[in-house]
């Protein structure tokens, strides 16, 4: 068992700097730097399960927090990998171009993959935190993240499968998703992985000093809504689907499921 906070949080940083530092170098012998999503979301669950191997607090905290940053962060991983080998994702391409022309490609994408690893392990605050929870048995706002991560986890699952399946139908081809979940929203997938982040600080809110995961959704959610998550899926969107794409923007609330605009 670990006794402190900060030698736990290390040593999951380290297990995320090695991992994404070994598809640092898949990437520099293939070109392709995809699957660094999947190795940044397998880099979440490595840290979960590690917290609540090594951490003093009771089984009960330790389980939950394993078992809902693991099984959510697992997900998401497995989805994303379905990306590789097919090509690298265009966001990528459009780095590596950048990159390549100011002489720097190999460096900055060192750079990228270890932030990747440093940004994870910050995220990961909640489930380091919540191992610490010595009290015996689970506590009502934990039983509370519970539910929350319970139905996020759910409606994520069914998001992305109406996504994947209307992609898989060659009519769909340049086409907009525009039913499911995704009538009520332009990123369910993100609004729902958003709730999931809430949970994990809920059930950290429950250790001592446990409110310092609130950071996690107070980080993720702004990333995601203008920096790495909605902007440039929207953009891609615009790229591929041009007036098609942009009457679905009019129409479809961009992030919490609501009600579709006539």
């Amino acid at each position: 068992m670990i006794d402190h906070r900060w030698q736990l949080w290390l040593i999951g940083w380290g297990a995320a700097a090695a991992l994404l530092g070994a598809l640092y170098v898949w990437q520099r012998r293939t070109r392709d730097a995809t699957a660094v999503d999947a190795g940044w979301a397998t880099s979440l669950v490595l840290i979960a399960v590690l917290a609540a191997v090594l951490g003093p607090g009771d089984l009960s905290h330790r389980a939950l927090i394993a078992a809902i940053a693991g099984l959510e962060n697992l997900r998401v991983a497995l989805v994303v990998s379905r990306r590789i080998g097919k090509g690298e994702d265009t966001r990528y391409q459009e780095l590596r171009r950048r990159w390549r022309e100011r002489g720097r490609e190999q460096r900055t994408f060192a750079i990228f993959y270890q932030a990747q690893a440093l940004l994870a392990a910050i995220l990961a605050l909640p489930f380091v935190l919540a191992t610490f929870n010595a009290h015996d048995g689970l506590e009502p706002v934990e039983w509370a993240g519970g539910a929350l991560w319970l139905l996020a986890f759910v409606f994520g699952t069914l998001s992305d499968e109406q996504l994947r399946r209307f992609k898989a139908d060659p009519a769909n081809k340049g086409q907009t998703m525009r039913s499911g979940l995704w009538r009520l929203s332009r990123h369910p997938n993100y609004f729902f992985q958003s709730l999931a982040w809430i949970a994990y600080a809920l059930v950290a809110c429950a250790a001592p000093w446990g409110f310092i995961g609130l950071l996690s959704p107070l980080l993720i959610v702004p990333l995601i809504l203008f920096v790495t998550g909605i902007p440039p899926a929207e953009e891609a969107s615009l790229r591929s689907r041009g007036e098609d794409y942009r009457r679905y923007q009019r129409e479809t609330s961009p992030f919490i499921p609501w009600f579709p605009r006539s």
